[in-house]
């Protein structure tokens, strides 16, 4: 029996452990590095080890320093949650070579399908669908277009599409320089790549006895840089024949491997329905719970059970209902999915019944730069497919999201997509719609904005004059017998930078806003606002934190900073510069010196923020004229990372914040 459970992980997949072993009766040893001492689930522990350091390959990635925090703790097992060292081998070695119970399948099965060529061979020999490899040598037009992948690793690493033969080499060569700096391991492989396929996976758990569940089947089709983002069980649409071949291929490969424990075998299935083979995590999978609000399980709880070498009964539990989980980023869509960093300082998502939110965030915590940018997982269960994806949806539109950019939402906009609800969608998806999916034409936010001023003056009493009625006339010192004077107030749209300049007066017959003529105030307070808006009586929450403002509303969320009145004139960089879009770390810089011509979109350096890499790059041809970075420098957001002197300048530019495009980031696991 496991008495004490150590997670070698963080935030939301610790705190998720952790629920099911308070519910078993299992205490709990967390570990955290230096930036996660306060982390909610630090605190939930019964007790926490330090691994010293930030950088998860000084923490996290340390395999000896997990075993060691097991041992001073005394936990008798070790569960890994997803990341990180959940697929190592040696990793799984350790942990039972000091004793301790591997909450995972063998070290051997891991090993079997951690690298995918090795793995491939192995299905085929066991008779799973899959695409053939193909000889870099011999492929020819007739083959494109042609997928590159990293053998050891995923999480689009080290993975490029080529549609041109004549790229292939130099893909291939960025491929493998990638696969080695975040795998240890330069081996790529080549294969078709299936336009318009879905990425089905089949949710396996299995037992000592060799009884083996095939769990259903989740869609993850809706993906960003290779990376899910949306998934749901079942995945809807599937011929039953489709179905059970599925199931019948991920139940062969786990046996092939003698496997044990939670683990999901991911399939692509193209438009004429024939299901490829493309790897299988031996792991449990950040989008579990759908599987578990269909079947009604606990996979953490019987992968604790099969840990202890209890047998599974005979025949998996039947599935009901349909389950769609968003993962909630903090990141910009709009911008390269630029990742964001800063205090969360309220993250709210109405849980009831059907809704279930797993998140390792709480108010006020720091979003950093050393861990990816996930916020929270929102899942939504119901009956039918349609009804968990309008609840869901509204459940994100409703949540209360204040501090960096998040992806709400482009979520919202893709689950109400015609295509998503048609079920018509693939690992396109996001790509093929996001101009749509994060267009910023928003007519309200000038209503959002007038509704901050009004809170902000409510928070004034002396600020203003009343309107004469008894709520409003409390809150905003009384009305006086003389016009009022124009009260002016800017604020900032984030992240698109649109300004909204609010002009009003409060006066005995009220509200005078110079761009809201059918407007009239209802109620003012400093954290709510009642407005009637042509007839329709409006209300808006507003909440401050400093010059950052978030109004949430029927109408939407907007995020406004609210302006000084009078700016810095000072605040201005030498023209030409590339401010850094994020904190991070310079990774490497490109071969260029001062005084090179640089063209428009060359990459000048990449920074590494939040699992991800991003390239900077040169907005427009001139000479470089300037570089203050070193590969290993870390730098904060609005940085000067380098200058370029455009060529011929009709005017001076405004400073440039660096355009950066996103890549995985090295020397990360697969989440």
């Amino acid at each position: 029996m496991i008495r004490s459970l150590l997670v070698a992980n963080r935030a939301e997949i610790a705190r998720r452990i952790f629920r099911t072993c308070r519910e078993l009766g299992i205490a709990t040893v967390a570990v955290h590095s230096d930036p996660d001492a306060g982390a909610p689930h630090v605190r939930e522990a019964d007790a926490a080890v330090r691994l010293p350091g930030s950088a998860p390959a000084d923490t996290y990635l340390r395999a000896d320093l997990l075993v060691q925090a097991a041992l001073a703790a005394g936990a008798d097992a070790v569960h890994p949650g997803y990341g990180f060292l959940s697929e190592n081998a040696d990793f799984a070695r350790a942990v039972t070579g000091a004793g301790l119970t591997w909450v995972g399948p063998p070290a051997e099965a891991i090993e079997a399908m951690a690298s995918k060529t090795r793995a491939k061979d192995l299905m085929r020999a066991a008779g799973v669908p899959l695409l053939a490899p193909l000889d870099p040598g011999r492929a020819t037009p007739d083959d494109l277009p042609l997928l590159v992948k990293a053998a050891a690793g995923g999480g689009g690493r080290g993975m490029r599409v080529v549609r041109d033969l004549a790229a292939l080499p130099a893909e291939l060569t960025s491929a493998r320089a990638e696969a080695l700096s975040a795998f240890g391991d330069a081996e790529v492989f080549l294969e078709p790549y299936v336009e318009g396929a879905r990425h089905v996976e089949v949710q396996i758990l299995a037992d000592a006895h060799g009884t083996v569940w095939a769990l259903g089947t989740r869609d993850c089709s809706l993906q960003r840089r290779h990376q899910k983002v949306i998934e749901e069980a079942p995945a809807p649409g599937l011929p039953a024949g489709l179905r059970d071949a599925l199931h019948e291929a991920a139940s062969g490969a786990a046996r092939a491997i003698g496997y044990r424990g939670a683990g999901t075998v991911e399939f692509l299935v193209g438009r004429d329905g024939r299901p490829y083979f493309l790897e299988m995590n031996t792991r449990l999978q950040v989008e579990h719970p759908v599987t578990e609000c269909v079947y009604g399980v606990d996979l953490v709880a019987l992968q604790l059970r099969v840990a202890e070498g209890e047998p599974l009964p005979a025949e998996p539990p039947e599935a009901h209902g349909h389950a769609v989980e968003a993962r909630l980023y903090a990141e910009d869509p709009a911008r390269g999915w630029r990742p964001g960093t800063g205090v969360m300082h309220r993250l709210a998502v109405a849980e009831g019944p059907g809704l279930r939110v797993d998140s390792g965030l709480a108010d006020g915590d720091e979003i950093t730069v050393h861990y990816d940018p996930m916020l929270a997982k929102v899942i939504a269960w119901a009956p039918t497919r349609a009804e968990a994806v309008r609840r869901l949806a509204h459940a994100l539109e409703r949540a209360r999201l204040h501090g960096p950019v998040t992806n709400r939402d482009l979520l919202v906009r893709a689950l109400r997509h015609p295509e998503f609800a048609d079920a018509r969608m693939d690992t396109g998806f996001l790509e093929r719609h996001l101009e749509q999916l994060t267009a910023t034409d928003d007519q309200t936010a000038p209503l959002a904005a007038l509704a901050a001023a009004l809170a902000d003056a409510a928070r004034r009493p002396m600020a203003g004059t009343g309107t004469g009625t008894g709520t409003v006339a409390g809150r905003l010192g009384g009305w006086r017998n003389v016009p009022s004077q124009p009260q002016l107030k800017t604020y900032r749209s984030e992240p698109d930078g649109t300004e909204h300049e609010v002009r009003y007066r409060l006066t005995r017959d009220g509200l005078i806003a110079d761009d809201h003529p059918d407007t009239r105030l209802v109620e003012s307070s400093p954290h709510r606002v009642v407005l009637d808006v042509g007839g329709v009586r409006r209300t808006f929450e507003v909440a401050g934190y400093g010059d950052e403002v978030y109004v949430d509303s029927p109408l939407g969320a907007h995020a406004l900073t609210a302006l000084p009145r009078f700016p810095d004139p000072t605040a201005r960089a030498e023209p030409g510069s590339l401010l850094a879009p994020m904190p991070g770390t310079v990774v490497r810089v490109a071969e260029v010196a001062v005084g090179d011509r640089v063209e428009a979109g060359r990459p000048i350096l990449w920074l590494e923020a939040m699992k991800m890499e991003h390239r900077i790059t040169a907005p427009a041809a001139g000479v470089l004229s300037a570089l203050h970075v070193a590969p290993g420098r870390q730098v904060e957001v609005g940085a000067v990372l380098a200058v370029v002197a455009e060529e011929a300048p009709a005017s001076s530019p405004p400073p440039r914040t660096a355009h950066s495009d996103q890549q995985t980031a090295p020397g990360r696991s697969r989440t």
